[in-house]
């Protein structure tokens, strides 16, 4: 059979298949020309693209996995670490005064007491404006060795009580303190300069008023207020590491006692307003149990409400 001459003829698009000219002239069909076929094209970049994410996710797999193990606890003690105490305006005044007032009376008293010797606390006097608590006619003495008296039958105890009640408690930044009995707010400022977490409550209105005012201009921004009678303590807060009472009771108020966390500590006068008060620590240990400590004789204002037979204890309070 003679050789039959192949042309090029027609390229199938995509296959690379070629029409024989002999078929042709023989009458037989030829193949219908086939549309662009871009299956292959597009399937070899998904090929591509589907390599270079298996490589991908082999290397990540590769990689150690980083578990978020953040303590709680240790994340709250970062954040209380950057905390800083207030800076109240007042503080730029009468330096001179508080600090011979911190040595005379407070770290090397020369009468018959014991020295506070805790550094955050001695600070905190160093820095609280007392004179800014007790009222303008009696604010020349505000850095004498004595109470002064601020309405209401109430007084502002000596800077050296405050002191030594405040070092009792063994605040830390992290912790939270109720005081009981806010009166002129030159304790719950000491407070508010070893802790972020203060909470003070007073029965009588108008001092409350005056202190939160006194408050918002030295810029204690954070402490927060009520008034009622403390008592009954603030359920709504609790539970507190620390509670102070700034005024004397016959016995320790029970919903302190609830109040208060196992391993936590109530600074109290106790003694009725006629007989011999004794500031007395009380500790609550881990399982629960009281242990209380008398520190020294003190002379406090009685406490009222409840204490004293009278009130039920709701108040409306800042937090």
């Amino acid at each position: 059979m003679p050789n039959r001459k192949l042309s090029c003829g027609t390229v199938d698009q995509g296959l690379g298949v070629f029409e024989d000219d002999a078929s042709v002239r023989l009458g037989a069909r030829p193949a219908r020309p086939q549309p662009p076929d871009h299956t292959a094209r597009f399937g070899s970049k998904a090929c591509v693209l589907s390599a270079l994410l298996l490589a991908l996710l082999a290397l990540l797999a590769t990689q150690p996995v980083i578990a978020d193990d953040t303590d709680p606890e240790s994340a709250k003690q970062d954040a209380e670490e950057k905390w800083t105490p207030p800076e109240p305006p007042g503080a730029l005044e009468r330096r001179d005064e508080r600090e011979r007032m911190v040595r005379n009376q407070i770290a090397e008293p020369l009468l018959d007491r014991i020295p506070v010797t805790d550094r955050a606390v001695l600070t905190a006097m160093r820095a609280v404006p007392r004179h800014a608590f007790v009222p303008s006619n009696l604010s020349r003495h505000a850095y004498r060795d004595q109470p002064l008296p601020i309405g209401h039958a109430q007084t502002i105890s000596q800077p050296y009580i405050v002191a030594a009640m405040t070092e009792r408690l063994g605040l830390k930044p992290s912790m939270k303190v109720l005081e009981i009995g806010t009166g002129s707010g030159y304790q719950a400022a000491v407070l508010a300069h070893l802790t972020p977490h203060v909470y003070s409550i007073e029965i009588i209105e108008p001092l409350a008023g005056r202190a939160a005012k006194t408050f918002r201009k030295q810029r204690y921004d954070r402490i927060r207020t009520r008034t009622a009678d403390g008592y009954f303590g603030w359920e709504e807060h609790a539970p507190f590491d620390a509670i102070i009472v700034t005024c004397a009771a016959g016995h320790l108020p029970p919903p302190l006692w609830q109040q208060l966390k196992p391993e936590g500590r109530i600074v109290i006068p106790i003694g009725g307003p006629y007989d011999t008060q004794r500031l007395v620590v009380v500790t609550k240990t881990r399982d629960g149990k009281r242990r209380s400590k008398s520190i020294m004789a003190v002379r406090f204002v009685p406490m009222t409400g409840r204490a004293a037979g009278k009130g039920k204890g709701k108040g409306k309070g800042s937090g």
